[in-house]
C-alpha cells in the first residue's frame, strides 16, 4: 500500500490541532481542579444563643455544618437537629463497627428531638433508622 506523502497545509492543520488540545488541557485542567478545591465555605445566620443554622446539603465536610441542620420531622414539622445529636463517635477498627451496627436491628428506630430556631424549644421529633452492614468474608 502506497502512502501519499501529506502536504504542507495538512501538516500545519495537525501541528496546530494538536498544539490546540494541549494548551486547552494544561490551562483548563489545573483551573477546574483549582476551582473544585477552592469552593466556598458556606455562612450561615446565628440565632439569639450563638448558634449557627441552616442546611447542611452545601457543605463540603462535618465541620462546616451549621450547628442547627434544617429537618422535617415527624407529621412534616420543620425544624433543626443539633448536629451534636447526629455526630457519634467513629469507630476504632472494623470489629468495633460491626459490633455497634449489630447490637441495632435494621427496624430500630431512633428519635431525635426536633428544635425551633432558638436551639432550645423542642417542636417535634425527627426519627431516623439503623441500616445494616454486612461483614463479608475477604476470598483468599
Amino acid at each position: 500500500m502506497r502512502f501519499k506523502p501529506l502536504s504542507v497545509r495538512t501538516f500545519l492543520i495537525g501541528v496546530a490541532l494538536t498544539a490546540g488540545i494541549i494548551t486547552g488541557t494544561l490551562t483548563f485542567g489545573p483551573a477546574i481542579a483549582s476551582n473544585l478545591s477552592n469552593q466556598q465555605v458556606p455562612v450561615f445566620p446565628k440565632n439569639e444563643n450563638g448558634q449557627t443554622y441552616g442546611s447542611s446539603a452545601l457543605v463540603n465536610s462535618p465541620d462546616q455544618e451549621p450547628d442547627l441542620i434544617s429537618a422535617v420531622g415527624e407529621g412534616g414539622v420543620e425544624g433543626y437537629l443539633r448536629a451534636v445529636d447526629l455526630d457519634e463517635e467513629m469507630p476504632k477498627t472494623p470489629k468495633e463497627a460491626v459490633a455497634r451496627n449489630n447490637k441495632h436491628k435494621p427496624d430500630d428506630v431512633i428519635e431525635i428531638p426536633l428544635y425551633d430556631v432558638d436551639g432550645k424549644t423542642v417542636i417535634g421529633v425527627f426519627k431516623h433508622s439503623h441500616g445494616r452492614i454486612i461483614e463479608i468474608p475477604a476470598k483468599n
